[in-house]
């Protein structure tokens, strides 16, 4: 099996390089700057991306974009992550938010949501999460009832991120009650400022601005804002999942942050003892194991297949890379690790995040359960 990299490939990444390093703060600057300006900085970058066709580089030209390599678009996200996700929120529209309208949505929507897109126009957010749901996305109990060319929707969603500066929720909804848990969910595409919807941001979590908790209440959707059919958004969302779970590089970015604590093991001369050499090496190996997982996922889907187990066990390799590389800095810089924005400090941050954002870790173990015949679905 060849695992070179092509010339073309190659290219791309030294130009993409290029332009990233002259266009953006250092990691850490980015990384520290509070939320509001984070979100700013991200809109004017996302603009300067569309500009060169690298905003949603893979879609279809007709949607804008330039139907780029799945290989590519990994390029793409190994560095955008390897320099601190300057597009925030819009990696979710470029990643799963559009494939799933491309997948799923009417000429209209597709006409209308999906330009904005490919442009850097349009921050969404995504309505996943409740109160009393945890990461079991199938028991969300937000309604939405029909009524007429509407539908009403009452419910709560948390930790919803964006909320404070997107323009639309991708938003999930109960709309049958009487049938197995993932058998009853739709999708809606509703702008967040729709009557009845009230964004509080939750703080304490992380940074202010950073996540949010959204009510519903009697809020009146058209019907023409529901995405697929009725009691079909489960399977929609499944393969949106996919997407989400493959789109970040976070074993990259964790091999950044390992080289850096090699650097500062190595100005002190502590490469010499063998728990130093130990605790980096397996690091290492956890990011290249998740590193080769993406890569059998992007070949599965060249293929035709979809690699839903590929996914869902390549999610928990980078989630164990994130944890193995934060357990390898502290290890290695003992005391100096708890020291305010030390490298194992910002680590500790991202490989907390890891095993939440995108569907916990253990209920992305569930899924490999269920896809090996370890137990029945629920």
């Amino acid at each position: 099996m060849e695992f070179e990299w092509s010339s073309e490939d190659l290219a791309f990444r030294k130009e993409l390089k290029a332009f990233l390093d002259e266009e953006l703060p250092g990691y850490q600057e980015f990384f520290d700057l509070p939320a509001k300006e984070r979100h700013e900085f991200s809109k004017a970058f996302a603009k300067k991306l569309a500009e060169r066709h690298w905003l949603t580089p893979a879609w279809p030209r007709k949607y804008g974009g330039q139907e780029q390599s799945a290989f590519q678009q990994l390029i793409l996200s190994e560095e955008m992550i390897a320099h601190g996700e300057p597009r925030t929120g819009m990696y979710m529209n470029v990643n799963w938010v559009g494939p799933a309208i491309i997948l799923a949505g009417s000429e209209e929507q597709k006409n209308y949501h999906l330009q904005r897109m490919s442009r850097g126009d349009v921050m969404w957010c995504q309505g996943f999460s409740e109160p009393d749901s945890g990461s079991d996305l199938a028991s969300l109990r937000t309604r939405a009832i029909r009524d007429g060319d509407e539908y009403v929707v009452n419910g709560e969603k948390i930790w919803t991120s964006n909320a404070g500066v997107a323009e639309f929720i991708f938003l999930l909804a109960r709309t049958n009650v009487d049938v197995a848990k993932q058998n009853g969910i739709s999708i809606f595409l509703v702008p967040i400022d729709a009557p009845g919807i009230e964004v509080r941001p939750v703080h304490g979590v992380i940074d202010d601005g950073e996540f949010y908790h959204l009510t519903f209440t009697d809020v009146r959707i058209p019907a023409s804002c529901r995405l697929g059919e009725e009691n079909e958004g489960f399977r929609i969302v499944r393969s949106a999942l996919a997407l989400e779970r493959s789109g970040i590089a976070r074993y990259h970015r964790a091999a950044g942050y390992l080289d850096r604590v090699a650097g500062w093991a190595k100005e002190r001369g502590l490469l010499q003892e063998s728990r130093v050499v130990d605790a980096l090496a397996s690091a290492r190996a956890s990011c290249e194991a998740a590193r080769v997982l993406i890569y059998r996922v992007l070949d599965e889907r060249k293929h035709g297949k979809q690699p839903l187990l590929t996914a869902f066990t390549y999610r928990v390799a980078t989630v164990r890379a994130e944890r193995e590389v934060m357990n390898a800095a502290f290890e290695i810089m003992g005391a100096d690790g708890l020291a305010w924005r030390s490298f194992a400090d910002c680590q500790f941050e991202w490989a907390v995040t890891a095993g939440i954002a995108g569907g916990s870790y253990e209920m992305n173990l569930n899924s490999i359960g269920r896809q090996i015949g370890l137990h029945k679905a629920g």
